[in-house]
C-alpha cells in the first residue's frame, strides 16, 4: 500500500542514483534513431545552482526526456565554463586567507592552484543539477579548459588570425582598476549613482573675458581633454567653431568643432570631448583626428600626462583637487545635483572606466554577415519571434570584439613577441620559433603574449568543440547541428551570436536549427532578483520544503515568453498538485484499480469510461504539440487540467458509485480504465514531475528493472475519443457545476437539499437525466432534480444548460433581499476598484515613473475586479432578473 503522504526528500535520493547508474542518460553515436542534441549553457565552474538556472536546465531536461521517449537518440551535451574572472576571484580570496597573493607564486604556482581549486570545489553545480532531476549524458561532461577543447581553441585563434580577422588595436575598453584587465559589456552593471553636474567655463583664445561653458560628471577626465564639441546647427557658437578654447589648469589649446554628437538642448549645448576615456568621446574624436591623451594608469590613478601636482592621484581625489582648483579661477559656473547610471564591474564592484589601452580584436562585422543571413532564411529560427528584431539590430550594427584579457586562468593567447616586437601566431612555441627564425635568418629569444582569451571566445566554439573539433569525430557528424538551444535573452549577443559566427565560419553549418529564448524569473513582485534587495530564492530551499516536481512543475507552468513572477506559494501550489496525484493513486489502490494486461482501452461499454479514455488521448495529443512547439506553459497547463479537474474531481468522483455498486462487469472495466487512465497521467507528466511518477509508475505493477523514463511515449489508436460519451459528460459537468456556482454565489447553506428543475428539455436531456441523475443529485446536493415546462417561481435562480432552462427555486432558502443588498454592494466596490485604477493607468505622470511591473500590477488588479464585477452581475440577473 502506498505511503499516506508523498515524501519527495526520500524518493528523490533514491531515484537519482539508480538512474544515472543504469545508463539511460546516454545517447548511442551507432543508433539508427533520429538524434535529437541540445547543448548545455555550461554554467560557471565557480558557480551554484540560482532560480535563473534552475528555470533553463528545467526546461531543457524536459525536452530531453521528451525526446529522449519519443524513440530520439537524444544527446544533452552537459558541461562547465572556466569563468576567467570569477574563478581567479575565488581562487585568490581564498590565498588571500592565507595572506598569499597570486604575484608571490607567479603565473605558473597561481595556475596549479587554481586547478587544485577546480578539483576540489568546481562540481557543486553539476551536483545541484543532479538535485533537480537533469538528465543530460554526464559521461561525456566538458570543460572549457580541457585539453581537447584548448586545442581547439588554438586551432581557431591561428586561423582567424591568419585569415586577418583577429588582430591588434589600440582602442577604448571596458576597464576594470581593481582587477586591473579589460572586461565584456556582459560584465558591467550600472548602477543608478547621486552625483553631480559640474559647469565649467574653459576661456577662448584671444578673446578675453569670454568663455565656453562644457557640463560634465567626471572633472578628473578634464585634464585629458582635446576638443570642445558644439552642434552645427546651434548659432550660438558658429562664430567658435574652428577656433580654440584654453584647457584650464593645463593651458593647452583645444580646437572647438562642429559635431552631431552635441545636443543643443542638453545643458549649454556644449560638451568637452575626452576621446581615450569615453566612448562617444572617442567616436567624435577619429571624425575629427583629435589626440588620444591617456591620462589614467592600470589602476585609475593619474599619470605623467596630466600637470605634476595631480600625478599619482587616485581618480576621485583628483576630482575633488581638480574642482577646487577651478573653483579658486572662477571657472565653476555652477554645481547641479545628478543621478546618473554609472558602470560597475560586476566582479570587482569598483566603477569601470574607459581606458585606452592595445588589445586582441576580432572583425565580428565579416562573421555576423552569414548568421544574419542564416536568421533571414530561417535556418536558425528564434522563438519567441521577437528576438529577431534584437538579435538583427545588433549583429547589423556589431562592433569590433575584443577578446584579450589581462588575466592569468584562461586560454593563454598563442602568440609570441620577437626582439622587435614582431608578432608571431602560431599553435605551438615550436612553431612560433621556427617562423621566428625563418624570418630573422637565426634563431631568437621570443616572449610569449601573456593574456589570455575571453571567457566567451571558448564559449563560441562549445556546440562543436565538445564534440571533439578539431578531429572529424562520429559524435561531430552525428550530433551537429544541435536541434535546439535553451537560454535567456540576456546572453543572446554574447553567446548565442557568436556561438553562430563561429559554427557558420568553421563547420559551415548553422550550431542549432532553433534557438528558445525564456524569460527572467523575478520575485513575486515582479522585480530583479538581487543580494542587495534581499529577495533572491534558492531553488534548492524550495526543493528542501516542497520537492523537485513541485518546483519543475512551476518552472515550466511559468515559462510564457513573459517574466516570470516567482513566489514560494505558487511552488507549494504545486506540491498540493503532487499530493492531488499521490491521493488519486492511493484511492485507485484501495479501489483495486490495477493495471491489467491487455487492456483495450477502445472496447469500453460504459460511457463514462468511453469519456475518460477520449480525455486522456486529447490531453496526450495537446501536451505532444505543445512541447514540440515550446509552449511549455500550455503543456503543462493541458496537463494539470485534465488531472486535477477531468480525472480527479469528476472521473474518480463519478467512478465511486460504480466501485460500491453490485454490478461487477461495470466495476472490472472501471478499475481498469482508472488504472489505465492514472498510468498514462504518469507516462504524460514524466519528463516534467520525473520523480513522483516513477515512484508511482513503479508501484502501480511490478516492472522489473525497468525505468519510466525509458518507456516509448503513449500513442493512441485512432478513434478513441468518443465524441457521443464525451458529449454526455459534458452535458452533466456543466450542469452539476452550474449548480455548484448558483449556490456558492447565492450564499445557499452546504447542508441545504435543493429540488431543481429543468424546462424545455429535449428527449436527449431527458435520456441523460434518467441515466445519471443520481449522480447529478448525489454531487449537486438536491433533493430532487426532473424535467417541467412550469413557469419559476420568484425567487429562482437560472442558467441555460444547451436548450434547456435549469431553475432552482431558493425562496424560503436564503433571505432574497438581504442576498441582493449584498451582491448589489459588491458589485459597485469592484467598479469603484475598476474605476479607481482606471485614473492611475490613465495618469501620464504615474506611467511614466512607475516601474513597469507596478504598471502591470495594476492592469493585472483592474483585469480581476472587473471579471469578478461581471460574474456577480450574471448572478443577480439570474436570480432577480
Amino acid at each position: 500500500m502506498l505511503d499516506k503522504t508523498y515524501a519527495p526528500r526520500d524518493v528523490e535520493a533514491k531515484l537519482y542514483p539508480e538512474w544515472e547508474n543504469s545508463g539511460a542518460f546516454a545517447n548511442d553515436v551507432q543508433s539508427n534513431a533520429t538524434p535529437f542534441t541540445i547543448m548545455m549553457p555550461p554554467p560557471n565552474v565557480t558557480g551554484s545552482l540560482h532560480m535563473g538556472h534552475a528555470f533553463n536546465m528545467t526546461l531543457q531536461d524536459v525536452l530531453t526526456r521528451f525526446n529522449r521517449r519519443r524513440g530520439r537518440d537524444a544527446l544533452w551535451q552537459p558541461g562547465t565554463d572556466h569563468a576567467g574572472i570569477a574563478t581567479q576571484m575565488v581562487v585568490e580570496r581564498e590565498l588571500a586567507k592565507q595572506g598569499v597573493k597570486r604575484q608571490d607564486l607567479g603565473r605558473d604556482g597561481f595556475l596549479e592552484k587554481v586547478w587544485e581549486w577546480k578539483a576540489q570545489s568546481g562540481g557543486t553545480i553539476t551536483s545541484q543539477l543532479r538535485r533537480l532531476g537533469a538528465t543530460p549524458n554526464w559521461a561525456r561532461e566538458r570543460f572549457t579548459m580541457d585539453e581537447g577543447l584548448s586545442r581547439a581553441v588554438v586551432k581557431v585563434f591561428v586561423q582567424l588570425h591568419r585569415e586577418g580577422l583577429i588582430y591588434r588595436d589600440k582602442r577604448l575598453v571596458n576597464w576594470d582598476p581593481k582587477l586591473r584587465t579589460s572586461v565584456s559589456d556582459l560584465e558591467v552593471e550600472q548602477k543608478e549613482t547621486r552625483g553631480h553636474l559640474w559647469h565649467f567655463r574653459y576661456p577662448i583664445e584671444g578673446e578675453e573675458g569670454r568663455y565656453i561653458t562644457v557640463a560634465t560628471t567626471r572633472p578628473e577626465t578634464m585634464l585629458g581633454d582635446a576638443a570642445v564639441a558644439v552642434h552645427p546647427d546651434d548659432e550660438r557658437y558658429k562664430d567658435l567653431v574652428g577656433k580654440n578654447a584654453v584647457l584650464p589648469l593645463v593651458g593647452r589649446r583645444i580646437p572647438i568643432v562642429a559635431d552631431e554628437y552635441s545636443d543643443p538642448e542638453k545643458g549649454s549645448g556644449a560638451v568637452k570631448i575626452t576621446p581615450a576615456h569615453d566612448f562617444n568621446d572617442f567616436e567624435v574624436g577619429r571624425r575629427h583626428n583629435l589626440p588620444l591623451i591617456n591620462i589614467l594608469d592600470e589602476e585609475a590613478r593619474l599619470n605623467d600626462e596630466v600637470p605634476e601636482a595631480y600625478r599619482g592621484l587616485d581618480r576621485y581625489e583628483a576630482r575633488k583637487r581638480v574642482v577646487a582648483d577651478l573653483e579658486a579661477l572662477g571657472l565653476v559656473e555652477k554645481i547641479e545635483d545628478h543621478v546618473h547610471a554609472v558602470p560597475h564591474g560586476d566582479r570587482g564592484g569598483v566603477p569601470i572606466e574607459p581606458y585606452l589601452t592595445e588589445q586582441w580584436y576580432l572583425k565580428a562585422e565579416i562573421l555576423a554577415k552569414p548568421a544574419i543571413e542564416s536568421v533571414e532564411q530561417g535556418k536558425t529560427v528564434l522563438l519567441p519571434k521577437m528576438a529577431e528584431g534584437i538579435f538583427f539590430e545588433w549583429m547589423r550594427n556589431i562592433q569590433p570584439w575584443c577578446i584579450s584579457r589581462q588575466l592569468w586562468w584562461g586560454h593563454q593567447i598563442p602568440a609570441w613577441y620577437g626582439p622587435d616586437r614582431k608578432i608571431f601566431v602560431e599553435e605551438s612555441e615550436a612553431e612560433a620559433k621556427a617562423a621566428a627564425e625563418n624570418h630573422y635568418g637565426e634563431p631568437v629569444e621570443l616572449t610569449r603574449e601573456t593574456d589570455v582569451l575571453d571567457t566567451w571566445f571558448s564559449s563560441a566554439l562549445w556546440p562543436f568543440s565538445t564534440l571533439g573539433w578539431p578531429d572529424k569525430t562520429p559524435e561531430l557528424r552525428r550530433y551537429y547541428p544541435g536541434d535546439v538551444l535553451v537560454t535567456g535573452f540576456d546572453i543572446i549577443f554574447f553567446w548565442v551570436a557568436r556561438m553562430m559566427m563561429m559554427g557558420l565560419h568553421f563547420m559551415g553549418e548553422v550550431p542549432f536549427r532553433t534557438v528558445y529564448f525564456h524569460s527572467l524569473v523575478r520575485d513575486e513582485k515582479g522585480q530583479k532578483m538581487s543580494k542587495s534587495k534581499g529577495n533572491v530564492i534558492d531553488p534548492l530551499e524550495l526543493v528542501d520544503s516542497y520537492g523537485t516536481d513541485a518546483l519543475r512543475m512551476t518552472l515550466v507552468s511559468l515559462a510564457a515568453g513573459r517574466d516570470i513572477k516567482l513566489g514560494p506559494q505558487q511552488v507549494e501550489g504545486y506540491r498540493n498538485f503532487a499530493t492531488k496525484i499521490w491521493n488519486a493513486a492511493r484511492f485507485c489502490e484501495m479501489n483495486e484499480c490495477r493495471p491489467v494486461p491487455g487492456y483495450d482501452p477502445a472496447a469500453n461499454k460504459l460511457t463514462l469510461n468511453r469519456w475518460i479514455v477520449g480525455e486522456v488521448a486529447k490531453a496526450a495529443e495537446k501536451a505532444a504539440a505543445a512541447l514540440e512547439g515550446f509552449r511549455f506553459s500550455e503543456a503543462a497547463s493541458v496537463l494539470y487540467q485534465f488531472t486535477w479537474n477531468g480525472f480527479c474531481d469528476w472521473y474518480l468522483e463519478f467512478a465511486k458509485p460504480v466501485f460500491s455498486g453490485g454490478d461487477e462487469a461495470a466495476k472490472a472495466e472501471t478499475r481498469a480504465t482508472a488504472a489505465w487512465a492514472l498510468e498514462q497521467i504518469l507516462h504524460l507528466f514524466n519528463p516534467i514531475m520525473p520523480f513522483e511518477t516513477e515512484e508511482l509508475w513503479r508501484h502501480l505493477a511490478d516492472r522489473g528493472d525497468a525505468t519510466l523514463m525509458t518507456q516509448p511515449w503513449p500513442e493512441y489508436p485512432a478513434g478513441l475519443v468518443d465524441s457521443q460519451a464525451a458529449a454526455e459528460m459534458d452535458w452533466v459537468i456543466r450542469l452539476i457545476s452550474a449548480i455548484r456556482t448558483i449556490r456558492s454565489e447565492m450564499n445557499v447553506p452546504p447542508a441545504a437539499e435543493l429540488t431543481a428543475t429543468l424546462r424545455d428539455a429535449s428527449a436527449e436531456t431527458q435520456r441523460r437525466l434518467d441515466t445519471h441523475g443520481a449522480l447529478i443529485r448525489r454531487l449537486a446536493r438536491l433533493a430532487a432534480i426532473d424535467v417541467s415546462d412550469a413557469a419559476p417561481a420568484k425567487g429562482a435562480a437560472q442558467a441555460v444548460i444547451d436548450e434547456a432552462t435549469l431553475v432552482l427555486p431558493l425562496a424560503g432558502i436564503i433571505d432574497l433581499d438581504k442576498e441582493r443588498a449584498r451582491l448589489t454592494k459588491e458589485i459597485d466596490r469592484l467598479a469603484g476598484e475598476v474605476e479607481k485604477v482606471d485614473r492611475k493607468l490613465g495618469n501620464a505622470q504615474f506611467l511614466e515613473k512607475a516601474p513597469d511591473e507596478v504598471v502591470e500590477e495594476q492592469r493585472e488588479r483592474r483585469a480581476e475586479a472587473e471579471a469578478a464585477r461581471e460574474r456577480l452581475q450574471q448572478a443577480l440577473a439570474r436570480v432577480f432578473g
